[in-house]
């Protein structure tokens, strides 16, 4: 079957979105089936199809549980939904997962296979960096190729310098971007520190970062507690930011921080593989 523009396109633009989705694709059939082999669906978390058309309800329910599964961990696979004495006689019970297949049971009297690979597409996470020092341009620059999205925060007198539409809080420019922010990392090195943390604080990260030493990061935490920040919130900022690998230059500290940044995005994605082995 001829891939369906149409779908390609609603999926670049979910992308383009920051949108995540699943895309459904049928890879094999065997027997009657509704679909056959290069049909595609587009399916968004709540677990509505938002484009395309893989067959009627005999493979959807199955499909919609993986790629619901597919969102949550961020894994690929493959799944085969086969009348159920064919899944006797082969040994295998609905839900099963074997050699990489998952299988479910197709209760249609079309009594067909089909195959259906699931890939999901999650956004890149948002990454928010404040600042304008070697270190900052360094950091954005090497974490939008390690798959980050990056939208830049610096100080009122810079904010004519940024690319994207941004909002002043306390004298510093944030991005005005759609997507959450999941990651902040503040890189002002002496150049509007506080600002920059009581924003980043307020752009909702879920992760903030500072570079800079332990001592100097205390005495910026006591003020901001000072202004009224929650302490759990506070305790939240990581300092000094990045893994020790005795970087010195801004090429090795951005190298150290987006080290970190990926441990901390792979961390729940390991804990949803462990989960299921």
């Amino acid at each position: 079957m001829t891939i369906v523009p149409d779908i390609l396109e609603l999926a670049r633009n979910l992308q383009a979105r920051g949108e995540a989705f699943a895309m459904a694709t049928v890879v094999r059939t065997v027997a009657a089936t509704a679909a056959k082999a290069g049909a595609k669906a587009l399916i968004g978390p709540g677990g509505a199809i938002s484009g395309g058309w893989i067959g009627g309800g005999c493979a959807r329910a199955a499909v919609l549980k993986a790629a619901a599964a597919a969102l949550q961990d961020g894994q690929p696979r493959l799944l085969s939904v086969q009348p159920a004495d064919v899944l006797a006689a082969r040994g295998v019970t609905p839900r099963e997962a074997r050699d990489g297949v998952e299988f479910a049971t197709n209760a249609c009297p079309s009594r067909g296979t089909m195959d259906i690979f699931v890939e999901p597409f999650l956004p890149r996470p948002h990454l928010a960096v404040f600042g304008a020092s070697p270190v900052a341009s360094a950091l954005a620059e090497l974490a939008a190729r390690m798959g980050f999205f990056v939208t830049a925060a610096a100080p009122r007198a810079e904010h004519e310098k940024l690319p994207a539409a941004h909002a002043l809080v306390d004298g510093f420019a944030i991005p005005a971007a759609a997507r959450p922010v999941r990651f902040a990392v503040v890189a002002t090195q002496g150049s509007g520190d506080l600002a920059a943390l009581t924003a980043a604080l307020q752009c909702g990260a879920a992760l903030v970062a500072f570079v800079g030493s332990r001592q100097k990061a205390a005495v910026l935490k006591e003020k901001l507690a000072q202004a009224g920040n929650a302490p759990a919130r506070l305790d939240a900022i990581q300092a000094p930011a990045g893994l020790d690998l005795g970087a010195i230059t801004p090429d090795e500290i951005a190298l150290s921080i987006v080290a970190s940044l990926i441990a901390e995005r792979r961390r729940g994605q390991r804990r949803e593989e462990k989960a299921r082995k």
